[in-house]
């Protein structure tokens, strides 16, 4: 259900003709190097990558993900999981004029999470990498990214080696011609992007094993509510985060809808601010409902 405050954000943005885009990719599939031609389409004035908010050639606010020291830490930054940060945010928000505003994510889920944190209304209009991008470019950053390390942040060199001068390593410009890339409109611009090296893509990254999050699970579950019984959990994985599906015994109560969709939100919020990752879904699925008396409804 929404909320007052998401429901007056959401008229004051529609009263000030804001439009949000999203655009969504797997994790160094080039989105950021692909966001300043997607915002010249579509016409979109500020960029929000990695836990910065970006106007043309500027860092206006927050601070990168990729300047923390491991992988996890990196995802809580990009999707603003400390308040000060996303307070940041918002408030350089309020001040600046703008119409339409870009977000960079790995899922639907991660794009609408960053837009409520930061008090904007949900993407009106999702555009996926492999909509943009060969298989062959993609193919190419995914190989850069893994094997080099190498990440982009989509403003010119001079912004970022003196924000983030430790991890700065390269600089690329790049002139794309009008029949060669269609997302660039009628105009052949030449963009200026900073390569950078951050701490965690020099190391292995990490891997959360499925009993160490099953763990976590079941840990939340009993915080909620210690008579719910957990017979069966399992976890699946795929580019857009974590799939979990749970198997309990609950105890009888009038408002039994009401206490399992609460349980799911307990679930994903407890387990994506301990452990710094996204969880696409929760299957909760009732197998008995335990009464009073320790008798079951099968």
């Amino acid at each position: 259900m929404m909320s007052f405050s998401d429901l007056f954000n959401d008229i004051y943005w529609f009263f000030n003709g804001v439009k949000v885009f999203a655009l969504v990719g797997e994790s160094g599939t080039g989105k950021s190097f692909r966001a300043k031609l997607l915002a010249q389409k579509y016409r979109v004035d500020l960029i929000i990558d990695d836990g910065l908010l970006i106007r043309g050639d500027k860092i206006l606010a927050g601070h990168s993900a990729k300047r923390e020291q491991t992988f996890l830490a990196a995802v809580r930054v990009a999707l603003f999981d400390d308040k000060l940060h996303r307070d940041m945010i918002a408030r350089e928000l309020q001040t600046q004029n703008f119409r339409r505003v870009l977000i960079l994510g790995t899922s639907d889920k991660m794009v609408n999470k960053i837009a409520a944190r930061l008090q904007l209304p949900q993407p009106q209009k999702i555009i996926r990498i492999e909509d943009i991008a060969t298989k062959e470019e993609i193919e190419n950053a995914l190989r850069s990214r893994r094997v080099e390390g190498k990440h982009v942040i989509p403003v010119p060199s001079v912004e970022v080696e003196r924000s983030y001068p430790q991890i700065f390593y390269d600089r690329v410009r790049v002139l794309l011609k009008r029949k060669q890339n269609p997302i660039a409109g009628n105009s052949t611009p030449v963009y200026e992007k900073s390569v950078v090296r951050p701490e965690f893509s020099k190391k292995a990254r990490v891997n959360i094993s499925q009993s160490a999050l099953a763990r976590h699970v079941v840990g939340a579950i009993e915080a909620f509510d210690a008579r719910i019984l957990v017979k069966k959990l399992s976890v699946k994985t795929d580019a857009s985060g974590y799939q979990i599906v749970i198997v309990i015994d609950v105890p009888f109560g009038p408002e039994l809808t009401g206490t399992i969709h609460r349980l799911q939100a307990h679930v994903v919020e407890t387990v994506e601010r301990g452990m710094g990752i996204l969880i696409e879904d929760v299957h909760v699925i009732i197998d008995k409902i335990k009464q009073e008396e320790e008798k079951y409804i099968q």
